[in-house]
């Protein structure tokens, strides 16, 4: 089984990576991660970049990453700027929000 496991936030990740150890033990193929606000604070990279217990993890950049988070090789980060400028222009002329969140 491929796993996913999907949070607003990773703080210290130490709650995640215990989840994706659990997920391995019980016969995880894969296991990625993905969330909004990377905050990735103490020994959050480390924990991350260790092990074998997360394949990925996929954040977005409405917080900056250091130059630690960005070497990490398990750690990807996608911009949100496309989804904010949408979100900015519909609500100026008038026209749907919601479109932008339901394809």
């Amino acid at each position: 089984r491929n796993c996913v496991i999907m949070d607003d936030m990773i703080d210290t990740a130490g709650t995640l990576v215990k989840a994706a150890e659990v997920l391995k033990e019980r016969g995880a193929k894969s296991v990625y991660a993905y969330c909004t606000h990377p905050i990735f604070s103490g020994p959050a990279i480390e924990r991350i970049g260790n092990g074998n217990a997360l394949d990925e993890v996929v954040v977005t950049n409405t917080i900056p990453l250091s130059a630690e988070a960005q070497a990490c090789g398990k750690i990807r980060q996608l911009s949100v700027a496309p989804l904010i400028a949408q979100t900015i222009q519909r609500i100026s002329t008038g026209d749907s929000v919601l479109s932008l969140f339901s394809e």
